[in-house]
């Protein structure tokens, strides 16, 4: 169950005409995050009380300013310097922990968990140890993180609400429904900017063609994830743990579209999908208001315009990271971790041209198969996971 604090009754506040909902926004200053203080401003009941950035203090200052919050949080020691001489009213934490610290320090009714990458798991873990409830954006906490992250949900009664456009279909086709409903989840992928391209084709395509996505605007690090469907086979990892459904259930369907964002079959046959038009604002919106609907400034979806919807199969042999990350995840324990360091050190590269499109996947390859024998089938403490993460980073990098 969700703890909702925020549906107390005007009556037990004191005949208040609304409860405000007050929200951290970890990654303020990147994709997720800047689209989250759209959706906070046009929302009444919503209001930004800290944000965490990385390294950019102008834009984080500016935000701090325009929402109107005091407390901030940013990872680079010597940004936070210059914010705090730039800004004497702000309370500014930073350096490592200062997102825990954050998030310790600040009464809040929800966190977005916008940051980039497995650094995103000390924030979800603090969040959840804190009892508070998770607007998960975050893929990688549930990829490297798993059951561990689940239980400690479970055991201090938070609940995940899914910001990822798919998840976050999945999670609004099954309102009113359980997961023992389910037969198959359907998740949904664009086919990024190489949709139709064989392997042969791929071996010359550059960086600014793999960032050109044709449907989304994403950060560099989730627009190269979309290129070679890495994405999606993280996703994959993702709905296993959100929705407590076997891998074998889940299902990957390329749609170019992007209006239909995932799909449920029920067992009666019953197929239920999430439409909208491509933009991260509706399932941001979803989150930040669950369990409301509140109206969100962007274009509407016109079916009649629209007109054609279409479906394929994923191509295996040109884009393997798919299958990586679902074999992966069906192993379970260290392998989703590796998986996932493996390709962070192997994406970078390619962004910074050490690496061509195709040696992703291979990088990627080359690392699990070098740690699978001594990783455990079982994770059993999140300073495992932190071990797992860097060691696979550490011969990701070896093996460049």
């Amino acid at each position: 169950m969700l703890s909702q604090p925020w549906l107390e009754t005007a009556a037990e506040k004191g005949g208040s005409e609304f409860i405000m909902k007050r929200i951290l926004v970890l990654g303020s200053t990147g994709s997720i995050g800047t689209q989250a203080l759209e959706v906070i401003a046009e929302s009444p009941g919503l209001k930004a009380v800290g944000l965490a950035a990385g390294t950019n203090f102008h834009m984080l200052r500016d935000q701090a300013l325009k929402h109107g919050v005091t407390d901030v949080a940013i990872l680079d020691e010597v940004a936070g310097s210059r914010l705090s001489e730039l800004e004497s009213d702000l309370n500014v934490l930073d350096g490592p922990g200062c997102i825990r610290g954050l998030i310790e320090n600040v009464e809040c009714d929800l966190i977005l968990n916008a940051v980039v990458g497995a650094a995103g798991l000390e924030a979800t873990v603090a969040t959840l140890e804190k009892g508070v409830d998770l607007a998960l954006a975050n893929k990688e906490s549930l990829v490297v993180g798993g059951s561990l992250v689940m239980e400690l949900a479970e055991k201090n009664n938070c609940g995940i609400l899914p910001v990822d456009s798919e998840h976050s279909a999945i999670f609004q086709c099954l309102q009113g429904r359980g997961t023992n409903d389910i037969n198959q989840l359907f998740l949904t992928a664009s086919g990024g900017p190489f949709f139709g391209r064989s392997r042969k084709e791929l071996e010359t395509v550059t960086r600014d063609d793999a960032l050109n996505h044709p449907r989304w605007k994403m950060g560099s690090k989730i627009s190269i994830d979309s290129a070679t469907l890495m994405n999606k086979g993280l996703e994959v990892i993702e709905a296993h743990h959100l929705f407590n459904v076997p891998y074998d259930d889940i299902k990957v369907v390329v749609h170019p579209e992007s209006v239909v964002h995932s799909l449920v079959r029920y067992g009666d046959g019953s197929v239920i999908a999430q439409m909208g038009l491509p933009s991260m604002k509706l399932p941001i919106a979803y989150a930040l208001n669950y369990p409301d609907r509140q109206p969100v400034c962007m274009p509407q979806l016109d079916l009649v315009e629209q007109r054609e919807l279409t479906f394929f199969e994923p191509d295996p042999e040109a884009f393997p990271c798919l299958a990586l990350a679902r074999d992966a995840g069906k192993r379970g324990g260290g392998a989703p971790i590796v998986v996932n360091a493996a390709n962070e050190v192997a994406v970078a590269a390619f962004l910074t041209g050490r690496l061509k499109f195709l040696g992703i996947a291979d990088l990627v390859k080359k690392t699990v198969l070098a740690m699978d024998s001594n990783l455990p089938r079982k994770l059993t403490s999140l300073d495992e996971v932190n071990e797992i993460d860097a060691e696979a980073r550490q011969l990701a990098d070896s093996l460049l």
